[in-house]
């Protein structure tokens, strides 16, 4: 019989025994002041986290992809944290991918027996043809989850990276991983619930992992999103404010050069700030690998 008893995330919480006796205001103000022990978790893995955002950096440089997986809750978050990359980032929609054990169905309903299978994550990393290029991230709260244990298995077989986010000490995951991230919210206000503090907790970690990612590939300039996609007049209006505040143009300035740039907001900001034409600009970006900042650096 499976032992859960050592596991931080099935122990009972001592602030919350009596939860079901709570009145709305009190479940909501126990849940939030649990929230700040997440937030705490996180701050103690920093290092970690770091390692993890130059490692998925250099993946992406190097050509390589960066690939989640994990079973329930914390499968969800990896693809949820996937399929936001393409329209915040302009990249492909196979750059960053999320695997979750059953395929993407169980997003919707979970898929009986999935997340035990000592074979799927070999298949599923298989599927995608995983290379040593590739970095493998495995997302699970109890960080003994077969699905991906076993496809972090695979992945180091063929000297891919691997990296874990687990929310207990000592894990299988964490031993066999080239890098454990390990935060540790504490008990669960709703015992063994894993979608509170350990999905919260884990949510946290993927964005900063893809976001830093993403700056370090050249996404960003200042903060801003430079290879946002106009795909909703949101986003076109989003667009022309982003080159308005890069460049500190007016809106018809923005308008005319992100036509000319053919919609490229990176294109039309160096454009504007290099005082060049379209050739130009494209060539001085593929000279500082898509980095505006690094693009003026040699200007300047």
């Amino acid at each position: 019989m499976l032992d859960l008893t050592k596991l931080t995330t099935e122990t009972r919480n001592i602030n919350t025994m009596n939860l079901d006796c709570m009145t709305p205001l009190e479940i909501a103000t126990i849940m939030n002041a649990e929230d700040e022990n997440a937030v705490k978790a996180v701050s103690q893995v920093l290092p970690e986290i770091a390692k993890a955002i130059k490692w998925c950096t250099d993946a992406l440089n190097n050509g390589g992809r960066i690939i989640y997986m994990g079973a329930g809750t914390s499968g969800r978050l990896g693809l949820l944290d996937a399929v936001e990359c393409p329209p915040t980032f302009g990249v492909s929609q196979g750059l960053v991918i999320g695997l979750i054990a059953g395929g993407d169905n169980a997003f919707i309903k979970a898929v009986e027996g999935a997340e035990d299978s000592t074979t799927l994550g070999e298949e599923d990393l298989k599927a995608l043809h995983l290379s040593s290029k590739d970095i493998v991230v495995g997302i699970a709260a109890s960080g003994r989850t077969p699905y991906v244990v076993y496809g972090l298995k695979y992945a180091r077989q063929i000297k891919c990276k691997t990296v874990v986010l687990v929310c207990n000490k000592g894990s299988v995951m964490a031993e066999i991983a080239d890098l454990a991230i390990e935060p540790v919210p504490g008990p669960e206000v709703l015992s063994g619930s894993t979608r509170l503090k350990s999905g919260t907790v884990q949510k946290m970690i993927l964005n900063m992992i893809s976001t830093g990612s993403m700056v370090g590939v050249g996404k960003v300039y200042q903060n801003l999103m430079v290879d946002v996609m106009q795909t909703n007049e949101k986003l076109v209006t989003r667009a022309e404010n982003i080159v308005m505040e890069a460049t500190k143009c007016d809106r018809k300035t923005a308008e005319g050069m992100l036509t000319e740039a053919g919609g490229s907001v990176k294109l039309a900001i160096a454009m504007i700030l290099f005082q060049c034409s379209r050739a130009e600009a494209e060539e001085k970006l593929r000279r500082s690998h898509g980095h505006i900042r690094l693009a003026l650096n040699e200007i300047n």
